[in-house]
């Protein structure tokens, strides 16, 4: 689906990316994407929040682990977007109510 995504940038004030910390496998693939993601021009000053789903897993690494394979610190220091690191699980809703307050908090008065 990344390929097709720019064409729905134009007047995004928010962006959610979600990534499933449960396939290792996908991490390189998934950091690049955010990558790109981050460097469109109409995304410059959308606010972003990228989600490391799957929290309720075994196998799932912890945020610091993920941040720190998606080297977040770098990334957040370098970007010109607002950008906001949270864990959930979809499955279970836990961190739902953080990414509620996120979105309700990036709303345009």
């Amino acid at each position: 689906m990344g390929p097709i995504w720019p064409s729905y940038f134009i007047d995004c004030t928010s962006v959610i990316f979600m990534v499933d910390s449960a396939n290792i496998t996908q991490i390189s693939s998934s950091c690049i994407q955010l990558l790109s993601v981050l460097a469109a021009e109409p995304l410059q000053t959308a606010s972003v929040l990228v989600l490391f789903n799957k929290r309720d897993l075994p196998c799932t690494m912890s945020l610091g682990e993920m941040k720190s394979l998606f080297r977040m610190d770098d990334i957040i220091a370098s970007a010109p977007q607002s950008i906001t690191t949270l864990e959930l699980s979809a499955r279970s809703g836990e961190g739902l109510q953080e990414v509620l307050n996120w979105l309700d908090s990036t709303q345009p008065d």
